[in-house]
C-alpha cells in the first residue's frame, strides 16, 4: 500500500470525503426517487464504500495507523 505519509494522508482525506459524498447521494435518491429505485441505488453505493474500506482504507490504515479516523474504530 501506499509508502509516503503525505500521499496517504491525503488518499485519506479524499477517500473520507468521497464516503460523505456518496452517502448524501443517497439521501439524496431517498428524498427524490422510489423506493425501488432508492433500495438499488443504496445496495450500489454500499459496494462502493465496501470497496473502499476494505480494500483501500484498511490497508492504508495498517501501514499508518496515525491516520485512521476515530470514527472508523
Amino acid at each position: 500500500m501506499i509508502r509516503e505519509k503525505a500521499v496517504a494522508k491525503e488518499v485519506s482525506q479524499l477517500m473520507i470525503e468521497y464516503g460523505a459524498k456518496l452517502d448524501a447521494s443517497v439521501a439524496l435518491v431517498k428524498q427524490q426517487c422510489s423506493t425501488e429505485e432508492f433500495e438499488a441505488y443504496r445496495k450500489a453505493v454500499g459496494k462502493i464504500m465496501g470497496y473502499m474500506l476494505l480494500d483501500v482504507m484498511n490497508p492504508l490504515y495498517e501501514k499508518h495507523r496515525d491516520l485512521k479516523p476515530a470514527e472508523l474504530d
